[in-house]
Order: structure tokens, then sequence, then C-alpha cells
């Protein structure tokens, strides 16, 4: 299976976006926010062992997207890119887009963060991402209510941290990674090992 025959859809809760075979044995919710340096760093080195297993129909993802670095580092980047991905997934574009916010992360935080010009630009990455449509929900920010509530629903999730567990936050079929096996996330082969032996 090719990433753009990754099925992809909100959940019912209106803040999860699922990407894989519903039927996968594995699950994993990954909690995010796009300027978050820890979890970019997840996306370049242990977040390709998930995306393969996604591949093969033996893991599907629920992402939960939160915003709260604006409120650390300044700006709305952070609103914007989840805006945007959001839009990305009423085109089924939302995998690649992901791949590609997370790859320009660091560049556009140089710049001050994600903007509607810079959201736009990577959008053009992805063949068959941009249009009318979905241009126009970039810029007017069309939904940023869905932005809110995933935030709330990140703020809400189980964590130390009195405003949600930070992210990268992994939870593999229920069980959250933390502890020594916290760093096997930033290595292929170890998050490998850690999602076969949650499907085993």
């Amino acid at each position: 299976m090719d990433v753009e025959e990754l099925p992809e859809k909100l959940a019912a809760d209106g803040t999860t976006i699922v990407v894989g075979d519903p039927a996968a044995a594995t699950t994993v919710r990954l909690y995010e926010d796009l300027r978050c340096p820890v979890a970019e760093e997840f996306e370049a080195t242990g977040a390709p062992a998930l995306r393969e297993m996604t591949l093969r129909r033996e893991a599907k993802t629920e992402y939960t997207l939160a915003s709260f670095r604006d409120d650390r580092v300044g700006g709305d980047g952070s609103k914007r890119a989840v805006n945007a991905l959001r839009a990305a997934l009423d085109a089924d574009k939302f995998t690649e887009y992901h791949t590609i916010l997370f790859e320009n992360m660091a560049e556009n935080e140089r710049a001050g963060g994600y903007t509607t010009a810079s959201l736009l630009k990577m959008a053009s990455q992805v063949d068959g991402l941009r249009s009318k449509t979905f241009d126009s929900a970039v810029s007017k920010m069309t939904y940023k209510d869905f932005v809110t509530d995933s935030e709330k629903a990140y703020e809400a999730a189980d964590g130390d941290a009195p405003r949600g567990p930070g992210t990268p936050t992994v939870v593999i079929n229920g069980t959250q990674v933390t502890g020594d096996q916290y760093g096997w996330l930033f290595e292929k082969e170890s998050f490998d090992q850690l999602l076969n032996s949650a499907r085993k």
C-alpha cells in the first residue's frame, strides 16, 4: 500500500484523526504539537517505524493535535498548522502534508513559525492538495473550532503536567510509553521493537 492509499478519517469525537486500516491489531495514539522540537525529532527518527507498520496494515495511528507551543513561544503557528492539517484531511492528504510540515518545521521556526503563506507553499509539495477550498480554509482559519477542541482534548489527556502530557506522547494499545522506554521512541529499530511486542 502507498501512503496515498492510507485510510484517513475524523473520529466520532470530532478531534481525533485516524490514519490506517481500522481493523489493524495495534492502535497508537499520538499527541503532537506541530511546533514542538521533540515531536520533530520523533518524526525524523522513530516515527518511520510506525509509518511502515501502518502501510503494512498492522497499525493505525490516532492523532491528537495540540497547539500549546504558541503560548510558550509566541505567535499562532501551531494553531494555523493544525487548522491546515484539518483542511488537508478533507482532501485525503493529511499524512503527506503532516510529513512535509514536520520536515520543514525548523526552517519555519527560524522564520517565526508557520504562516498562511508558508503553509500554502508547503501544500504545493503535496500532489492534489491545493485547491480553492483548501486555500480558503487555510487563509480563513475555517477549522478554528477544531483547533480549540483538539487542544482541549490534549489538555484533558492523562499526564503529570497540568495542561496535557507533553509532546510527543505515545500510547500503544492503551499503554503510555514512559520511563526508559520513552527514549526508544527516538530510534527506529527500538520503536519498531516496542510496536511489535505490543502487537504480540
